[in-house]
């Protein structure tokens, strides 16, 4: 692959200006001439007046096709300005087969300071994901690898010895059940208790996050963010803490939760990164609805398999995304199962990682050993919380607003409100319909009382006696 096969290639793509350029004999400027490029070659084009490198992006296929490759080995980006087009062309068939192999699966481990192997990049080199002082947002048609990319990280995760692990499946999937004995905080479920649990673990989270900010400002000279030395020392409580959420969507669209859930796991996203918190989320439903727009704003680390179009393309990887050319969208679905778009993995502007794969299926358990060896390296602590908040005990409901009725024979539905506020931070951002909910699972109705809607005591203290 050389300049001269380039500008052909180019040439054929029906862009009128670039069609006028080289019909009036012009030659394009190669800012960074063809080079060997791993797996592949790369080269940098000033492109001609009139043209840019989103126009070119635009004419993929033809351009994959003027060279004699695939779509998923062609990738037309644009560069530091809109005139300038990166372009990297893969060896033919070099993207075909897996990444091989975890490098971790049969021996080592972990310094989350220093990442996690994740997969093997376009060029074909091993990519090591960030966690310490980054965010991730995973996502993809299902089936496509998001909760393999996701898992694999949290083994990566489980194999430093100092770091505290939280997943909260929200789905009936066993993707994370083999992780358990090294999880202080699991729950799988698609029922509103687990939600509760998982939007309990965001506040927690975003509680830790305030302490540690001021164990930080505590230190001598003010350290910005947690190092190795300071997570190393187990009296301060800056050890990294890992907080998976699967399917996360089921979350941000929770009929009663939901905007509490936004509301915590933007906190957190925008804020995290100095702290030694790692917030990974992980979706099948990238739409503009399902992830909040200030999460896809603020991640540090996305990855996009096969999506369908370019709204679930640009909610993972960040708005415009797809008009400069990197495209989840020519990921074909089994054909490049494994494969994703990901950006913020390294200095390059998007990697195309081919993630790496740890069996869980088929009676194939790659990943009990694993956490085994995880456990012996942690010397048998398993689920013990090392440093961290603890997991509260769940919430009774009833109970809690019998408490906040004063004795009082009727109250206003927005005082109780206010005072189980006061009761237990817990019910911060709890609404009218979040009240009602919890009177209904004991039978009990909101009543009207001078035009105000209250709650009786009778009636609560009545419903004390009844299970949900």
């Amino acid at each position: 692959m050389d300049e001269r096969m380039i500008s052909r290639a180019l040439a054929h793509l029906g862009i009128a200006p670039l069609n006028r350029f080289f019909k009036g004999g012009g030659e394009l400027i190669y800012t960074v001439p063809a080079r060997k490029d791993g797996d592949g070659t790369f080269a940098q084009v000033r492109l001609p007046l009139g043209v840019t490198a989103d126009m070119v992006a635009g004419q993929r296929g033809k351009l994959a096709a003027n060279l004699g490759r695939s779509g998923l080995e062609t990738w037309p980006t644009k560069g530091d300005e809109d005139g300038l087009l990166d372009l990297w062309v893969a060896d033919k068939g070099a993207l075909t087969g897996g990444a091989g192999r975890w490098p971790l699966i049969d021996d080592g481990r972990v310094d989350l300071f220093d990442g996690v192997p994740f997969g093997l990049s376009q060029r074909g080199s091993v990519i090591n994901a960030p966690l310490i002082g980054a965010s991730w947002l995973i996502g993809g048609r299902p089936g496509q690898g998001k909760s393999s990319a996701l898992r694999t990280l949290m083994l990566g995760a489980a194999l430093d010895p100092t770091a505290e692990l939280w997943a909260f499946a929200l789905g009936e999937s066993p993707d994370f059940d083999p992780l358990a004995p090294r999880l202080s905080r699991y729950r799988m479920g698609m029922d509103d208790a687990t939600a509760e649990a998982a939007i309990q673990a965001l506040a927690d989270l975003v509680d830790e996050m305030e302490r540690r900010g001021k164990v930080l400002g505590d230190q001598p000279g003010r350290p910005p963010k947690v190092s190795r030395r300071l997570a190393d020392d187990r009296s301060l409580g800056l050890h990294p803490l890992v907080c998976a959420f699967d399917e996360c969507h089921e979350l941000f669209q929770h009929p009663r939760h939901g905007k509490r859930a936004a509301e915590l796991a933007i906190r957190l996203v925008k804020r995290a990164r100095k702290y030694g918190i790692v917030p990974l989320f992980a979706t099948q439903s990238p739409t503009t609805d399902s992830i909040p727009k200030e999460i896809t704003r603020n991640i540090t680390c996305a990855a996009a398999y096969s999506v369908a179009d370019h709204i679930a393309n640009d909610g993972l990887l960040g708005s415009g995304r797809y008009a400069a050319g990197i495209r989840a969208t020519e990921l074909r679905t089994h054909t490049d199962r494994g494969t994703c778009v990901a950006v913020g993995l390294s200095h390059a502007t998007f990697e195309l990682v081919r993630t790496f794969y740890v069996a869980l299926e088929d009676g194939i358990d790659e990943v009990t050993p694993i956490i085994l060896r995880a456990l012996h390296l942690m010397g048998g602590v398993g689920r013990a919380v090392l440093g961290g908040v603890p997991e509260p005990e769940p919430l009774d409901h009833l109970a809690d607003i019998a408490e906040a009725m004063h004795g009082e024979r009727r109250v206003r539905t927005q005082v109780v409100l206010t005072r189980l506020a006061a009761l237990n931070r817990r019910y911060e951002g709890w609404t009218f319909t979040d009240l009602h909910d919890a009177l209904a699972d004991h039978g009990i109705t909101v009543r009207k009382s001078d035009g105000y809607k209250v709650i009786r005591l009778e009636d609560v203290t009545a419903g004390e006696g009844t299970s949900p």
